[in-house]
């Protein structure tokens, strides 16, 4: 069997390529996956996807390589096809990637919802988006929100993050901040799990994505499956929503997988109306009327919080804002910059003079951002070369924009205020209306 089997290789960023392979792979005797490459993501080449994970047909695991040492691997491997899975890149980026794989003698491919999708014994509601940064988040908090109202006990199923040890982290459940420290999550998962903790809501996350499933089907009537960059869910939907971003028109239609969601949705959230040009916002409009002419529009504002407004005005502040909202969602600036700028900043303070380690290398390597850090925290010591970074930048007033409050990590040695953003529908339709075939009509 080991001779015919059709080898090869998932390009992933330790998320999608991993669900991909349990749902598709794992147990498929006509395929071979004989390694993984990574991007994207930090320190994640060079460990294994471990055998108690990888299955009977994997007694070795499967190794996990630079995608940059695809080239060699090929040279020194027999490899006949990669299946590209990962996220929120350009259409003519994935196309790039097919070229070159392609260049190496070798098949191209992606696989689609159909075959990635499980299917859950409870309603599911996915919330995605077109782009990283367009407010999934938020969203899935005020559709969680709406679904408790409605008498539903739900869980969020958020999309993977697997950073730390992929056996211990196969399956797990964050019901308070004592789970989080238990975990030992990075400032990305904690930014994802803690807002939902504070509101109540049960947050499952992990590797083995069917095992997780069932799990949530334990304590929740309703699924809201959160998801990632703008990764398509990997649960089948009942209601599919798909958060778009006038703040980048025409992005819902140049990223991959972000257009599959735009034109998959039941409902399209226009978010963030409140602070876009109207004519980011009709562009977006536009082109939901154009490729998905069925689904129902929400416009949405993106209402900010900040305690004490005043202390703002006239200081030199560094805005921190969310890491990948920034980095590879390509925006230049988020909501702290917006209230900085509201508020009679004085000066936004460029802190890349100061940058160390790994946040130097992160400027270089997203050019595009203004002056504001992003919050990169994938490891200890990645979070410390944050705080450094924080600490010698010479601010009068930190601005903390980030979906969780990095005080609770460590202090800021500079006077610190915290910005918070939440979703508001805006007139008709609602997400009421949006979840009826979950939540049934108004009673």
């Amino acid at each position: 069997m080991g001779n015919n089997r059709i080898r090869i290789v998932i390009m992933g960023a330790a998320g999608r390529d991993f669900h991909n392979f349990n749902v598709h792979y794992r147990h498929n005797p006509v395929y071979e996956v004989v390694a993984f490459t990574a991007t994207q993501i930090p320190d994640i080449e060079g460990r294994a996807y471990p055998a108690e994970l990888a299955g009977r047909l994997y007694p070795q695991g499967i190794p996990i390589i630079a995608e940059d040492d695809l080239p060699e691997f090929v040279r020194n491997n027999v490899v006949e096809q990669a299946v590209f899975a990962y996220s929120d890149v350009p259409h003519v980026y994935v196309m790039g990637r097919a070229s070159w794989v392609m260049s190496m003698g070798l098949d191209f491919a992606i696989l689609g919802p159909e075959s990635t999708m499980l299917r859950s014994t409870k309603p599911v509601v996915a919330v995605c988006a077109v782009r990283t940064g367009a407010g999934k988040s938020p969203a899935t908090r005020r559709v969680a929100e709406v679904v408790q109202e409605a008498g539903f006990k739900t869980a969020v199923v958020r999309h993977p993050m697997p950073y730390g040890n992929l056996v211990e982290q196969a399956v797990q459940r964050f019901a308070d901040y004592a789970d989080l420290d238990h975990h030992e999550c990075t400032i990305e998962e904690r930014e994802e799990y803690e807002p939902h903790i504070d509101r109540g809501s049960i947050v499952f996350a992990g590797v083995d994505y069917e095992r997780i499933l069932r799990a949530a089907e334990q304590e929740a009537d309703v699924i809201l499956w959160d998801g990632g960059n703008n990764d398509m869910p990997f649960y089948r939907p009942d209601v599919w929503l798909t958060v778009a971003d006038p703040h980048r028109p025409g992005h819902e239609t140049l990223y991959h997988p972000g257009e599959v969601n735009l034109r998959m949705a039941d409902c399209v959230i226009i978010n963030k109306v409140d602070t876009a040009d109207l004519a980011g916002v009709q562009q977006v409009r536009d082109s939901i009327s154009r490729v998905n002419p069925r689904a129902m529009v929400i416009d949405a504002a993106a209402p900010m919080f900040i305690d004490q407004p005043e202390q703002i005005r006239g200081r030199r502040v560094l805005v921190i804002e969310d890491g990948p909202t920034l980095t590879h969602g390509e925006m230049s600036y988020g909501a702290g910059v917006l209230v900085a700028r509201r508020f009679g900043a004085a000066e936004l303070i460029d802190p890349r003079p100061y940058a160390v380690g790994s946040i130097k290398k992160t400027y270089e390597r997203y050019p595009h951002m203004g002056p504001l850090l992003p919050a990169m925290g994938y490891g200890a010591k990645q979070v410390a070369e944050l705080k450094e970074t924080i600490d010698g930048t010479p601010a009068d007033l930190v601005l903390v924009a980030t979906p969780i409050d990095l005080r609770r990590l460590f202090d800021i040695t500079q006077p610190s205020a915290r910005v918070r953003y939440e979703m508001q529908e805006i007139g008709r339709p609602t997400l009421r209306d949006a979840l009826r075939p979950v939540i049934g009509p108004k009673t």
